[in-house]
């Protein structure tokens, strides 16, 4: 019942009349990331919509965040997009709902950053290198500091809300983020210095705030990142 009524709060911030606008994929990923989405909205007062592609591009994720107008968008590529449900590969039917929502939680985790007007910006106690660096290699440093936050943000909710499947969620996330080559393991998701600093949900501190808990570590990581 409870999850009912805040699916029916994500279609009323989406601008959708009723579920029959969304494709059952839609449905199924917004139903299982919706305690997340009400939290955000209804306790942060996020300012988040979601925003439903009507044909997906071939570059495009199945679920990415963006930022326009002062607002995040939560955007779902999903129409047209065969290879939408790929990063749940191998992972077991029932368990596919907890994965989908560490993945919400790792976008709002962008949009918490971003609502902060800290975007992009290191903790204090941090400077960037006084090294010369190419614009493509900071885009992606940059970019890689956001991603390991967020991750951090998605294994705090999962400690949160499901302490019991707290390792199966990690360990998909390491194997997501594992990378294929030297080169993407320092490329804009290589996260894997962040996700080492939480192997258990014992490494996040329950007597703080949720973000706070990703923001401890996460400072930890930079210094391995850097």
């Amino acid at each position: 019942m409870i999850k009912r009524a805040l699916f029916l709060l994500l279609l009323s911030s989406a601008g959708l009349a009723s579920a029959a606008q969304l494709t059952d994929m839609e449905t199924r990923w917004l139903t299982a990331g919706s305690a997340v989405l009400g939290y955000a909205k209804q306790e942060l007062k996020l300012p988040i919509d979601i925003t439903v592609q009507p044909q997906a591009r071939p570059t495009d994720v199945p679920l990415a965040l963006g930022f326009q107008d002062g607002r995040c968008k939560l955007v779902l590529s999903m129409r047209g997009n065969p290879n939408a449900e790929d990063v749940l590969a191998g992972v077991p039917a029932e368990q596919q709902a907890l994965m989908i929502e560490a993945m919400v939680a790792h976008e709002i985790g962008h949009c918490w950053r971003y609502a902060q007007g800290v975007w992009h910006v290191l903790p204090a106690g941090f400077e960037e290198s006084s090294q010369p660096a190419l614009k493509q290699a900071q885009a992606l440093r940059l970019t890689r500091r956001e991603e390991g936050f967020a991750d951090l943000v998605a294994l705090a909710w999962t400690q949160r809300r499901h302490p019991q499947q707290y390792t199966a969620v990690a360990a998909w996330m390491r194997q997501v983020r594992q990378p294929a080559s030297a080169a993407s393991a320092i490329g804009s998701h290589g996260t894997l210095p962040w996700l080492q600093l939480a192997p258990s949900g014992a490494a996040f501190d329950p007597a703080q705030p949720l973000f706070e808990q990703a923001a401890s570590l996460w400072r930890q990581g930079l210094l391995r990142d850097e």
